[in-house]
């Protein structure tokens, strides 16, 4: 018979069902199809049966008989009577077989490069002893493909002299290679590795060539204005201050002092009209504007320039948007509408999980899905193009039998117009979900995949990941140095290599097959992903994992009926309603697992950020796995179930186990001053869960940390003293998760932005907001207060001065205790306070106006003579606060004085004949900006600004074996100690907020004193 008889020809027709019987000339044996991967990010390992087949006298096949002496091969892996390889359409039958009893030990078979056992003429297969039916994973594209991508990142940033140097090495190796050990599997696949760093160097030099030394480079250092027609490459979007707007082109054409040119480089657009929010990619505009260089970083490397634009004008479009991507856009809105009437959260998370569009997510949920690791829900990537391919060719855990399910099979498509469909489903799904970094690796692992299922090739989803990586970044050499790349890539992997093992290990100890594998998915992900995200954020979430476990049958539901909303609104909106409605319910659910786990005391645990970051982590991680391994954790279930109680203590932090440990907050306390870095926030304790706020700092995650470290539930009243961002920015973290009553505010609505986005927060909050002013007076239980300042509109022109000199100034009495608080007061308010307060008595606590400013009214110490001074301020602020001469006079009054940046969060107990202070954790503030994260091999976080002599010379006083890693510094000079590395990060980033670590080493107090340049340098 032909070697082809009965196998599937490609084409889709005769082609037997798996596990099926099929006869041919009277011999029936069975034929299993070739397994069919997905390109998603979670992808399921799918064994194939080995066959038993007996070879007969006369040539034929005839199922093996353990009675007939016959040999029976049982091959793993691939079809019987095949050879191990790639292809699967040329079979032929297994030589060397014999029939009868005395024939010859038929010969060794080898299936995918793995030596196979076969068993002795006569003798019974036994299935325990059998060999493992999955076959080893082909990685022979692997290393190219990590070749390729790391000459390419290296390269962006080279000179062309030296790739060309090096590839023309390379080459030459390759030469020697193939010549002196042509038939070497090992030098093959040197050479194979070498030839694609030298493909992925010389794209990484050409890219970064056209976009760091061309023509509107060289324009943007000279500031030059210019007039440009551009193409719109992406949607635009607002910044997150909302009054500019972003998008990103590719410039075609310049107009330009020296003459026209024709050009194809990537700028950044940035308007300040909001009318530029409605252009669509491929819209080709026609503006003027002025070339500054981008600040590089991140994904701002792969920018030529910025082009900001002149005046405020509508965007001047010379060409509309394609047909295609006017049919994506109607999608897409089409979406929106039908998710208009949707709870907020729901309506702004369902166009996310399903599109990518996130143009609705507030900032607080997207900090909740940062914190909780969830972000990759909101980044379109092979989730949702499984479900798409799953409606086409079957589900993926079915993947053996993927081509005989979904809509194809039923409409009795054949395999390559299948593959066809797929293939235009991919593109359209590129299209509408937008060209990611993560869409653009699902679309090419699925076109991969889908090749072969129209070949009729074996299908397998290690080597479609490692070939979409190589054609990726030799297509586009940026995603070389782009993170989202770099995560959807190691969650794929992740899930196609650690995942099928952790899983088998879980069932093996009686774990459910569906739990054992959603575990196995979700900690597989984190462990490979965590590294990088640590990099990113200086945080490892600690509830990443049960978060990820939690929301994922709610997003899998979510996203089907997501995009069945989607297909059905532009021809029926109300059945798009009802669908988008019903999606609404677990996208609800999705929000809520992301808010409450972000709102655990212990969701994130701190962590260096960089590459030394990064690299601790995986080893942490790696040593973790592999003492796991070597205990047998598994088989210890009190041991695992004790580091799980322990984990979860970790993560809840009970109040009563956290005062016992960390002695925080102390028992009985009275006032609290949060360590919010540069701004107020102080809490009023009004009961057991209950405490009157005022101000909420300038960061929403500080102060909503801080009220959760207080186990403050309950708000009845929040007081703003006025609208500097340090007072009020942190507002949305003072409502994320608390009942708040009523939000009280100054009168003196300035600055008008601050103003508006407070009474928006509220508004979306539910919470009323109302006016303070002098003479009001309220009670709540043992908590007392007054308003003393601002008085009333019109009988006094202090409040005209400025937002400052309009603070709430609270006299406030609890528990036997005075206390004052003088927001931002500026001398010429505190000479009225005292003017029309002449029998103001003394305080036992002062809250220092504006920071401990050098503006201070010396009257107003003297009169109110407090015992313990309170200054909130952040660590090395650009301000210089607290100035060295307020401190002086505070002290000179007896009072102690305490501050957030040295001291971190206070609380105060006590009575009208003491008063103490509880001292608790500084905030460690780092870098949390994006693209720009780095560690100093120094041991400390970069300084943001320049500091006194004397802190210089006690950054420099650390013990000899820490100073040795850093390059000493002149005691003239007024910068700290940087390492030469830290040095280069310091010249080109400027959003670090950071604590020096050479408090670490000084004696208690010390610090304090070196704040000042005049004071001595203290001994370490």
């Amino acid at each position: 018979m032909s070697p082809a008889d009965g196998f599937e020809d490609g084409t889709g027709a005769g082609a037997p069902r798996p596990g099926v019987g099929r006869s041919h000339g009277g011999v029936r044996f069975q034929v299993p199809e070739p397994a069919v991967g997905f390109g998603g990010d979670a992808g399921a390992g799918v064994s194939r049966p080995g066959v038993g087949a007996a070879v007969s006298g006369d040539g034929g096949l005839a199922p093996a008989s353990p009675g007939r002496g016959a040999v029976s091969v049982q091959r793993a892996g691939s079809v019987a009577g095949f050879r191990g390889g790639a292809r699967g359409d040329a079979p032929r039958p297994c030589a060397g077989a014999a029939s009868g009893d005395q024939g010859p030990e038929p010969a060794p078979d080898f299936v995918g490069g793995a030596r196979q056992a076969v068993p002795q003429p006569g003798s019974v297969p036994d299935p325990a002893a059998a060999p493992s039916q999955d076959p080893p994973p082909d990685l022979r594209l692997v290393g190219p493909a990590v070749a390729a991508w790391v000459a390419a990142a290296l390269a962006l940033g080279a000179s062309p002299f030296a790739v060309t140097l090096v590839c023309t090495v390379a080459l030459a190796m390759v030469a020697v290679l193939l010549a002196r050990h042509r038939t070497s599997a090992t030098a093959v696949a040197l050479a194979a590795g070498l030839l694609c760093a030298c493909a992925g160097a010389t794209a990484g030099a050409l890219a970064g060539t056209a976009a760091h030394r061309g023509l509107l480079p060289q324009l943007a250092r000279r500031a030059a204005e210019v007039t440009l027609e551009a193409t719109v490459t992406g949607d635009p979007r607002t910044a997150r201050a909302g009054a500019t707007v972003v998008l990103e082109a590719d410039a075609t054409r310049l107009d330009g002092p020296a003459g026209t040119a024709a050009l194809r480089t990537p700028v950044l657009v940035l308007a300040d009209r909001h009318s530029w929010l409605d252009l669509l990619p491929s819209t080709r505009l026609r503006l003027t504007g002025r070339l500054t260089l981008p600040t590089r970083g991140g994904s701002a490397d792969r920018i030529a320039a910025v082009v900001r634009v002149a005046g405020q004008e509508p965007p001047h479009v010379i060409a509309p948007p394609t047909a295609l991507q006017r049919a994506a856009a109607r999608l897409r809105s089409g979406l929106r509408r039908a998710t208009d009437g949707l709870a907020p959260d729901a309506r702004a998370l369902l166009p996310g999980l399903v599109v990518g569009d996130t143009s609705r997510i507030p900032a607080d949920l997207d900090d909740a899905f940062r914190a909780t690791d969830l972000t990759h829900l909101l980044a379109v990537s092979g989730g949702n193009f499984t479900i798409l391919l799953a409606l086409l060719i079957g589900p993926s855990h079915l993947s053996a039998r993927a081509e005989r399910r979904g809509i194809a099979a039923r409409l009795g498509l054949p395999l390559r117009l299948t593959a066809l469909l797929g293939g235009a489903l991919s593109l359209g799904f590129v299209v509408v979900c937008r060209p990611d970094p993560s869409v653009l690796r699902a679309a090419a692992c699925g076109l991969i995949t889908l090749l072969a299922l129209g070949t009729g090739r074996r299908r397998s989803l290690l080597p479609a990941l490692a070939a979409a990586v190589l054609l990726l970044v030799l297509f586009d050499p940026w995603l070389a140095r782009s993170y989202g790349f770099l995560l959807s890539v190691l969650a794929t992997a992740a899930l196609l290599t650690l995942a099928p093992r952790w899983s088998e290990a879980l069932q093996r100890r009686g774990v459910r097959p569906r739990l054992a594998e959603a575990l196995a998915a979700a900690g597989a992900a984190q462990a490979v992903c965590g590294p990088v995200i640590a990099l990113l954020a200086a945080q490892v979430s600690l509830v990443a994992v049960p978060c990820n476990l939690l929301s994922e049958p709610a997003v899998a539901a979510a996203t089907v009926l997501g995009f069945a909303a989607m297909a059905a609104a532009p021809v029926a909106l109300p059945a798009a309603k009802c669908l988008a409605w019903l999606a609404g319910w677990p996208a609800s659910w999705t929000a809520v697992v992301a808010r409450t786990g972000a709102a655990l005391p212990g969701a994130a645990l701190p962590w260096p950020a960089g590459w030394p970051g990064c690299l601790l982590l995986a080893a942490v991680t790696a040593a973790a796995v592999l003492a796991a391994r070597r205990v047998r954790l598994l088989r210890r279930p009190w041991v695992c179930a004790g580091l799980a109680l322990l984990l979860l203590l970790a993560v809840v932090r009970p109040a009563p186990l956290t005062r016992v440990v960390t002695g925080w907050p102390p028992s009985g306390w009275r006032l609290a001053v949060c360590d919010v870095g540069q701004g107020d926030a102080l809490v009023l304790a009004a009961g057991e869960g209950t405490a009157v706020v005022v101000d909420a700092g300038p960061d929403p995650h500080a102060v909503d940390g801080c009220l959760r470290g207080l186990q403050v539930e309950r708000v009845p009243l929040l007081v703003l003293s006025h609208f500097h961002a340090d007072h009020v920015d942190g507002l949305p973290g003072v409502l994320h998760g608390r009942a708040v009553g009523m939000i009280e505010t100054t009168p003196f609505a300035r600055p008008p932005g601050r103003a508006a986005f407070v009474r928006r927060a509220a508004a979306q909050a539910g919470v009323p907001v109302a006016e303070g002013a002098a003479g009001e007076r309220r009670r709540l239980g043992d908590l007392s207060w007054e308003v003393l300042w601002p008085p009333p509109a019109g009988t006094s022109a202090a409040a005209e001065d400025g937002p400052n000199d309009a603070s709430l100034v609270l006299l406030v009495r609890t528990a036997g205790l005075t206390l004052l608080l003088l927001g931002d007061l500026e001398p010429p308010a505190q000479q009225a306070l005292v003017e029309a307060y002449p029998g103001l008595p003394p305080v036992d606590v002062l809250k220092v106006a504006h920071h401990g400013s050098a503006h201070q009214d010396a009257q107003l110490l003297r009169a109110l003579h407090p015992r313990l001074a309170l200054i909130s301020v952040g660590a090395h602020n650009r301000y210089g606060h607290p100035a060295a001469a307020t401190v002086a006079a505070l002290k000179a009054q007896g009072a102690a004085v305490l501050r957030t940046d040295t001291d971190g969060a206070v609380a105060v107990t006590g009575s009208a004949t003491a008063v103490t202070a509880g001292r608790g954790r500084r905030r460690r503030t780092g870098a949390r900006c994006r693209g720009c994260v780095a560690w100093c091999k120094t041991d400390s976080w970069i300084p943001p600004v320049s500091m006194p002599t004397s802190v210089a010379s006690a950054f420099n006083a650390r013990p000899p074996p820490m100073r040795r890693r850093c390059a000493s510094s002149n005691s003239g000079t007024s910068s700290p100690c940087r390492s030469r590395t830290c040095r280069s990060i310091w010249e080109r980033r400027s959003c670090w907020r950071a604590r020096p670590s050479w408090r670490r080493w000084c004696r208690p107090g010390a610090a304090a004193s070196a704040m000042s340049s005049t004071a001595p340098s203290p001994t370490c």
